[in-house]
């Protein structure tokens, strides 16, 4: 077998397998190295010395990588659906648990299910009952910040109410009686 013929059985198979593993994974990551594999096919039909159908090959790859791979996601992922957490993040959700990062705590619900939280500013506590905006997630926990336009309708931080001694609370509960 001829050198010449040795390389185009080697080219082929690499953008086999390049294209297979891209319907495998629909990355739009090895696609890139079919047509890399597929200049390098073409550089060997010329008669080109292998250092040259390498570095084509490599040198096409990475160009069609770097400059159309984002062109071509922002196309073909345009109609893809979010599905679980990544399309929490921009949706509102209702503090049920006041947020205060400083003590680590917070809960929010958000289509029926219940989050941990925490505040995109460290300063902030965000009282429960309050609408906040998911920001981003970070592990289990939602970044949210608090919703602007919904501010003046947040309650309230609940007051705590005053210690009572004995005396005042058997006071309060003989007029409850009454």
């Amino acid at each position: 077998m001829t050198e010449i013929m040795t390389m185009m059985i080697i080219w082929l198979v690499v953008l086999i397998i390049a294209a297979i593993v891209e319907v495998l994974t629909m990355g739009l990551t090895t696609i890139w190295f079919a047509g890399g594999a597929l200049v390098a096919i073409v550089a060997t039909l010329l008669h080109a010395p292998i250092a040259i159908q390498v570095v084509l090959f490599f040198v096409v790859s990475l160009l069609l990588l770097f400059f159309t791979r984002p062109v071509a996601v922002r196309y073909f992922n345009r109609d893809r659906v979010k599905t679980n957490v990544e399309s929490l993040v921009g949706r509102q959700a209702i503090v049920i648990g006041e947020i205060n990062n400083i003590q680590g705590i917070g809960q929010v619900t958000v289509g029926g299910n219940q989050w941990s939280a925490r505040s995109v500013s460290d300063n902030v506590v965000i009282p429960a009952g309050a609408v906040v905006n998911i920001l981003s997630i970070n592990g289990v926990k939602l970044i949210v910040k608090e919703d602007e336009q919904m501010k003046d309708l947040n309650p309230a931080p609940p007051s705590v109410p005053e210690p009572m001694s004995v005396s005042q609370m058997e006071e309060l509960e003989e007029r409850q009686s009454e």
